[in-house]
């Protein structure tokens, strides 16, 4: 059951990625109308799901006025927004100076890279490949740590095979 915890993430966020990236290239539609879309469904979905519960006299499991999140999580999510762009401003700040010739020509050739890259194809479609090359991090990262739970599970299987074997 563990295995499929591990292995789900990425595959849901492969199968939402290409939902995402079959939305905005094939049906050239844009980001805000995949977002409304998708709060149009969810409101559909909702509403008939909830005359369908009032019509059975069912009660409703979970009321969707009572769905917060904790003052904690929202203070962390804005941190790691800060730190990151904090990060990103003083990296770019330095290199700026021209003190650090190697960093300064590191951005200058990763930020010549994204343009040219830019050019070649669409925007959509560079996120859907870093997806993709995310989702495969994650794979072989969860097959690793599975091939290595694996392996201690068969050694102490076969030192309970000797032991069997032995009597």
């Amino acid at each position: 059951m563990e295995f499929w915890g591990e292995m789900g993430k990425p595959l849901i966020l492969l199968v939402c990625g290409t939902l995402v990236y079959y939305h905005c290239t094939y049906r050239n539609s844009s980001l805000l109308s995949l977002v409304s879309d998708v709060f149009i469904v969810l409101l559909c979905s909702l509403a008939i799901l909830g005359l369908l519960f009032r019509q059975i006299n069912i009660s409703v499991p979970v009321d969707p006025l009572e769905w917060q999140i904790s003052q904690d999580t929202a203070n962390s999510i804005i941190a790691c927004l800060a730190n990151t762009v904090g990060a990103a401003e003083s990296v770019l700040r330095v290199a700026a100076t021209g003190h650090d010739k190697r960093l300064f020509l590191k951005v200058v050739v990763s930020l010549y890279v994204l343009s040219v890259v830019g050019r070649l194809v669409s925007g959509v479609t560079v996120a859907y490949a870093g997806l993709c090359l995310f989702c495969l991090y994650m794979f072989v990262e969860n097959s690793v740590r599975i091939r290595t739970c694996a392996s201690r599970f068969l050694r102490m299987a076969e030192g309970t095979n000797e032991v069997q074997d032995s009597l």
